[in-house]
């Protein structure tokens, strides 16, 4: 099938929304634990970016499972294609010239290797929102924890499925001890010289 695909050539290229836009497109990518903090603070940095006149993208992983991937299920090949179709998602809004900030469990060195493959390593800034398991499950307002605890949730990660932490993260984080402004100034501050033209 793939030898009667031709992608096509458009006029406007990435070099020139780039251009237009001021800014280099970057893809911003939060992982850690469910709990962890990561969604939390993707938000308030992609709200700061924002703020600061940056053209910016946030995709979650409860927003894309609702519509995109409301066809995939947890077990582990369904989690990487999750993160397959998430990756290529954000690859078009590079392409568009925009900042994608991304808050994903992602728990595999292997896909988050796939994603920066994907948009070039150099465009990819892995950030690894660090906490504790046992805090991760206190601050569980969903439940999610306890039922896979019970056996509700299978393929949990942290309960039944690994998580693979990074091994060279671009920021770490750890949100059980750091104030959530700390952890946003840092994240910011480091992004906004990659991001600079």
């Amino acid at each position: 099938m793939g030898e009667h695909i031709h992608p096509s050539v458009f006029k406007v290229s990435k070099e020139l929304r780039t251009k237009r836009l001021n800014q280099t497109p970057k893809l911003i990518w939060f992982t850690g634990l469910s709990g962890s903090g990561k969604s939390t603070i993707a938000n308030a940095v992609e709200a700061g970016l924002f703020e600061q006149g940056f053209h910016t993208y946030l995709l979650d992983g409860d927003n894309v499972r609702v519509g995109l991937n409301k066809d995939l299920g947890f077990t582990d090949v369904d989690r990487i294609e999750n993160i397959r179709r998430i990756s290529e998602v954000a690859k078009l809004m590079m392409d568009a010239g925009l900042l994608v900030i991304s808050a994903f469990i992602s728990p595999f060195r292997a896909e988050r290797q796939m994603i920066a493959d994907l948009v070039g390593t150099d465009n990819f800034l892995e950030i690894f929102v660090d906490c504790p398991l046992e805090v991760c499950e206190l601050r569980d307002v969903k439940g999610l924890y306890q039922k896979a605890r019970k056996g509700i949730i299978k393929n949990f990660t942290g309960i039944d499925s690994p998580y693979e932490k990074p091994e060279n993260p671009f920021v770490h984080i750890h949100s059980d001890q750091e104030e959530l402004s700390h952890s946003v100034n840092r994240v910011m501050s480091v992004i906004k010289k990659e991001i600079s033209i």
